[in-house]
């Protein structure tokens, strides 16, 4: 391609295996519109396959906890200036960070100082942590946008651009129902213990010790964990239980063990009834602890505006604690089960409409012109 024929160099920045999927669909509406754009960044292999060329990939990219980040730092610091040579000698006109904030909101501000038009997809979680993050967004953002619709009028009031554009999982449609080999009697409890290695290390142990005394006490149960694509089968291997992909999982559940996080409201779209269940170091907690300004971390039931579905958090995460949890989701038509899907129908009612990928790639093409 020679130089009168290069489209403009755009840069998505996601560390995170539900950001890949959401940079990688606004790749592809982007590629619709500009098809000579070049697209560079930082992601998974869905954005891969949607031609963006990687800088790093996932398994570098997902860290958790404060500990970690730190013996990460050198990682973390080299990719810093990797990223902002790339900036400028591809002539990088936009850049769009996608959640991930303990680097994206660097990058934003690297970029908006460079010159770069900014516009954040997936907004940063201000409400939880420190709404001072809010007016660095009103700085160094032309424009964010967010996907949970609470966020919109708490950024407004700190003088940020910002335009809620819908939840991106209102893309993928209903999550069509499954069965796998089991009979028509067995019913499937999903197992979704994340999508960063440390959460698989620290949560699936515990979800399948959940998942043995339930077996104990309903043998008709069929257990399957869902399988991060973007992490070591190892991982996993240490527990004797069937996987799947975390879709074909939700697909086949009829009730879930799963961590905080988007999952839960990919969940609650296939109208999957579940317990909520964490755990991370006692330092991180600690830090998180006093940080944090929310009586809930389940992002089902922030939407929700209601604590409707039961979170087991750092020390209530037991096995005990989330077989108990599980039992009264496991009777059709029950009041546990049904008050839960009755909240989940107000959750899909929050989350806006379908067409987010296509939203966002448009306000990317205004910001360019």
């Amino acid at each position: 391609m020679d130089a009168g024929q290069r489209g403009p160099a755009i840069f998505l920045s996601a560390g995170e295996a539900s950001g890949d999927q959401h940079a990688a669909a606004v790749a592809r509406e982007i590629r619709a519109r500009l098809p000579t754009a070049r697209l560079y960044g930082l992601g998974g292999p869905d954005m891969e396959a949607a031609g963006v060329e990687l800088l790093a990939t996932l398994d570098q990219l997902a860290v958790m906890g404060f500990a970690e980040v730190v013996t990460r730092l050198p990682f973390f610091v080299g990719l810093r200036r990797r990223v902002r040579r790339l900036l400028r000698k591809q002539d990088v006109k936009l850049v769009i960070p996608v959640d991930y904030p303990g680097f994206n909101l660097g990058l934003a501000g690297w970029a908006h100082g460079a010159g770069c038009r900014v516009l954040y997809f997936v907004a940063p979680q201000v409400w939880a942590w420190k709404e001072g993050r809010a007016k660095k967004l009103a700085e160094v953002c032309d424009r964010v946008l967010t996907v949970l619709p609470f966020e919109a009028k708490l950024l407004e009031r700190y003088g940020v651009n910002v335009s809620f554009v819908g939840h991106p999982l209102l893309d993928h449609g209903p999550v069509p129902r499954a069965r796998g080999d089991e009979t028509p009697a067995d019913r499937v409890i999903g197992l979704f213990p994340g999508s960063r290695a440390q959460e698989v290390r620290v949560i699936l142990p515990v979800f399948a010790a959940a998942a043995r005394l339930l077996s104990e006490r309903h043998p008709d149960l069929v257990f399957l964990v869902a399988q991060a694509r973007s992490l070591p089968s190892e991982l996993y291997d240490r527990v004797d239980l069937p996987k799947a992909s975390p879709a074909e999982t939700v697909s086949r559940s009829h009730a879930a063990m799963t961590k905080s996080g988007t999952i839960t409201l990919e969940l609650a779209l296939a109208d999957v009834p579940m317990v909520i269940g964490y755990r991370t170091t006692r330092v991180t907690y600690a830090i998180a602890k006093r940080m944090l300004r929310l009586s809930s971390i389940g992002l089902v039931n922030l939407v929700a505006d209601e604590s409707f579905v039961p979170e087991f958090i750092q020390d209530r995460l037991t096995p005990e604690g989330i077989a108990r949890g599980i039992e009264p989701l496991l009777v059709d038509q029950g009041p546990v089960r049904t008050n839960m899907q009755l909240g989940f129908a107000q959750v899909r009612s929050r989350l806006g409409e379908p067409g987010c990928a296509r939203r966002v790639a448009e306000h990317a093409v205004a910001l360019l012109e």
